[in-house]
């Protein structure tokens, strides 16, 4: 990812935040014939303190290709992607002033990099699919378990998919929000973002003000 200095953001317990709001994941992986990379959209569970970053755990179907292609490779890139908005320089004051302004996107993204590991085991299969249930369910008023399902039926389902485990070894995070602009423009960007009527313009200037 191409990240210039001014965009980059290393504290990690704001990346591990990012993670767990962006919720999806696109696994990118290389396949395993050589053609071009793989990828899959899957929620990943973020667990801290296991590795350099924590580890990533999540599920793709057994009919999926790319888990094969992963076995081989031994390593893969976690994608999540935050609040993002497009920035129009209508909302520069600089625009008045000299009119050399063109469009951007603001945007937040981190990137999880390191060895996965398929698993097949029904038990770890089984813990993998509970703490990801347990993580997404946990708001809810009355949360459903792994548990309320019938033993034989979560054998089953457990037959029709393969375990991820991605433990990262590199974390990359950016944080495009106009630290690039001067202040005069960042302003009326986050003036601009805050009274947009689309709820993913007023994230990104929610971004902005946490800095």
């Amino acid at each position: 990812m191409y990240n210039p200095p001014q965009f980059r953001e290393d504290r990690p317990e704001l990346l591990a935040e990012i993670i767990r709001a962006a919720r999806l994941a696109l696994l990118v992986s290389a396949a395993a014939d050589g053609s071009v990379p793989e990828a899959t959209h899957l929620p990943m569970t973020l667990v801290p303190g296991e590795g350099p970053h924590g580890t990533l755990y999540g599920h793709v179907a057994k009919a999926n290709p790319q888990w094969r292609g992963l076995a081989a490779a031994g390593a893969a890139r976690a994608i999540f992607t935050g609040p993002e908005a497009y920035v129009s320089p209508s909302l520069y004051p600089s625009k008045q002033e000299h009119g050399r302004v063109v469009p951007t996107w603001n945007y937040v993204a981190v990137h999880a990099i390191g060895p996965v590991e398929v698993v097949e085991d029904a038990t770890r299969l089984h813990a993998i699919v509970s703490r990801l249930t347990e993580q997404h369910e946990a708001p809810r008023d009355t949360p459903w378990a792994v548990a309320d399902a019938p033993d034989d039926f979560v054998a089953s389902q457990l037959k029709g998919i393969v375990g991820i485990v991605l433990r990262i070894e590199t974390l990359i995070g950016k944080r495009k929000l106009s630290q690039n602009r001067p202040e005069p423009d960042r302003t009326g960007v986050l003036a601009g973002l805050s009274a947009s009527a689309e709820p993913a313009d007023r994230a990104v200037a929610e971004a902005m003000r946490a800095g």
